[in-house]
């Protein structure tokens, strides 16, 4: 298969460089949509010949789908990226193992995530589907503030290896992150607009599935589902065997993450009484 890359950046100078090393071994027509970053980024995509362009950035859907109309891609296909998301070796394998016209109009990718160095194995975060590889003809990011995904028109299937997601360079980078992240969802649960959302269902692709049990855990009070799904996620889904840094990623993004989104809906009710 022949496929253009995708790239999205932003002061990504920490994992921009294995990401794109990674993306040259499966397509000759690496492409970066780049936020106007200030530190070395755009050094970096120069200097391995990536195809720049800056665009202002509103959300990430808005820019994900501005970069599947504007790229000027080489070709039909298309690989999308975040700038720390690295492909395995095994992923890069089976990806330049593709049919040059498969029979699918797209494949869902695992991605596990990397916290502090290591891997996540457990707690169900390995793996979680991402619809990455497409036809540009075919393929769209949801209208979402945050947690958006790509949909695809027709047949879909799965590949089988991962990317790594390297979630943040740093604590501090991480938590600034995730409170920006929290002020995003919580816009997005009181949009008055749901219209071109991918829709929960249980018996769907990866994606729909996910939406299904997001949609579970929504219908628990505030304040006492980041307790339950951090003991569902630590406890009975085995996150405690990653270790210390699991530790921290599960206690950080199932029980501070999502508590810090409740008290930002509690505090959105105030405002509006």
């Amino acid at each position: 298969m022949k496929c253009s890359v995708i790239i999205l950046t932003y002061n990504s100078e920490s994992y921009i460089e294995e990401t794109v090393k990674a993306a040259l071994r499966v397509s000759d027509d690496v492409h970066a949509v780049d936020s106007f970053s200030t530190d070395t980024t755009l050094a970096i995509l120069a200097r391995l010949g990536v195809k720049t362009v800056q665009h202002p950035f509103e959300h990430y859907g808005l820019q994900r789908n501005w970069a599947i109309a504007n790229c000027g891609n080489k070709h039909e296909w298309q690989l999308h990226l975040d700038s720390d998301e690295i492909m395995s070796d095994a992923l890069v394998d089976e990806i330049n193992g593709l049919p040059d016209n498969p029979d699918v109009n797209g494949y869902f990718i695992p991605r596990m995530p990397a916290f502090l160095g290591r891997k996540i194995y457990y707690g169900g975060m390995y793996p979680i589907w991402h619809m990455r590889l497409f036809k540009r003809q075919s393929g769209h990011c949801e209208d979402r503030i945050y947690d958006q995904h790509f949909y695809v028109e027709g047949q879909t299937a799965q590949l089988k290896n991962p990317m790594v997601d390297y979630v943040c360079s740093s604590l501090t980078e991480w938590v600034t992150r995730h409170n920006k992240w929290a002020d995003a969802e919580v816009r997005e649960l009181f949009a008055n607009d749901k219209s071109g959302r991918i829709q929960a269902d249980a018996n769907g692709n990866p994606i729909e599935k996910q939406r299904y049990w997001r949609s579970i855990y929504e219908k628990f009070p505030l304040f006492v589902r980041p307790f339950l799904l951090f003991i569902y996620r630590y406890f009975l889904k085995l996150g405690f065997l990653d270790g210390v840094e699991g530790l921290i990623f599960f206690f950080l993004k199932d029980f501070w993450f999502r508590f810090l989104i409740d008290a930002k809906i509690y505090e959105q009710r105030l405002r509006k009484n």
